[in-house]
């Protein structure tokens, strides 16, 4: 089988071990490319048969003219940066890997969360500038009895009331349309509407994937709708949260701080607002990582490629 083209777009990683190995079982060594224009890509792709991406956007156009392609497998949760429904038009599977990373991911969430409530980058800043009890510039308020909103119920927000659960809160609020109400019960939550996550919680961390209806989910309204001190937690998808919006909330105290692992404009721009808050942790699109979810993802999604190509039914199908 030695004619089917497997392509990986985006090389940014130095290794490809993983996916040599699940791909040689159909005797196919991937080619690796980072186009350097949608032109370059084009001819990359017209005769593939399926394709691992990460971050190269897989436009409509591209996609139509992937002739030969049966599945697309993306590196990662998200899959905003693929066309979805140019691929459906052309018969191409859309696979992700929802769940390489949800003990990382709400690991990364429960870090900022607890710096932020306890002020931990402010002091370690201040500190080294000479300062002490910071306790007057930055007040720290307990977890327990306070309410936690968990806006997305999949892999990584379920995993994250799981862990979460024995911290005394006096409620978990979750917004999840789909999820089951028993299978939040017995985790400890409660199902919520979104408003009603806005207006009671002192913590809120986003865990929902970015469409249409979550872009721009936390604008104006949406923090006028919060609790005054409120922390803000995101480690989902950048534009759910207008920055210009959170930044504003910050300055004038209406949120006590945030804790952002993604940005509008990602990486975070050298001259973005945000650098320049005290009451702000952040970090580098780094919450999905560890050694072990490298190894998973990777693996992941190449066993994605190979059960579509064989004629099953892929474990992560998106469309």
């Amino acid at each position: 089988m030695s004619e089917i083209k497997v392509v990986i777009l985006d090389d940014r990683y130095s290794d490809y071990g993983q996916e040599e190995t699940v791909l040689a079982e159909l005797g196919v060594k991937p080619e690796i490319h980072w186009p350097k224009s949608e032109d370059d890509a084009a001819m990359i792709l017209h005769d593939a048969d399926a394709v691992i991406c990460n971050l190269y956007p897989l436009t409509g156009d591209l996609i139509r003219g992937m002739k030969k392609c049966r599945v697309i497998s993306r590196y990662g949760v998200g899959y905003d940066n693929v066309d979805v429904e140019a691929a459906s038009e052309m018969g191409i599977v859309v696979c992700n890997v929802p769940d390489y990373a949800m003990e990382d991911a709400s690991d990364h969430a429960l870090a900022l969360l607890f710096g932020c409530i306890r002020k931990i980058s402010y002091r370690d800043r201040m500190i080294r500038q000479g300062k002490w009890n910071l306790h007057q510039d930055q007040p720290c308020f307990r977890m327990a009895g306070r309410v936690l909103g968990v806006i997305g119920y999949g892999h990584i927000g379920s995993t994250l009331v799981r862990k979460i659960s024995g911290f005394g809160f006096s409620r978990i609020l979750v917004d999840d349309p789909r999820a089951d109400e028993s299978r939040i019960r017995a985790a400890g939550g409660e199902k919520a509407s979104l408003e009603d996550v806005l207006r009671y919680s002192d913590y809120i961390s986003i865990h929902c994937p970015l469409k249409a209806e979550t872009k721009n989910m936390f604008d104006s309204k949406a923090f006028s709708m919060m609790k005054d001190g409120a922390i803000l937690i995101n480690t989902a998808r950048g534009p759910i949260v207008n920055d210009e919006e959170l930044y504003k909330a910050l300055v004038r105290g209406k949120l006590a701080a945030a804790g952002l692992d993604v940005y509008s404009e990602d990486p975070l721009s050298l001259d973005s607002p945000l650098r320049t808050l005290e009451n702000i942790t952040l970090t580098d699109h780094a919450a999905w990582y560890s050694e072990e979810s490298i190894i998973e993802l990777k693996t992941k999604a190449a066993r994605n490629v190979i059960e579509v190509l064989n004629g099953k039914e892929p474990s992560y199908r998106v469309n």
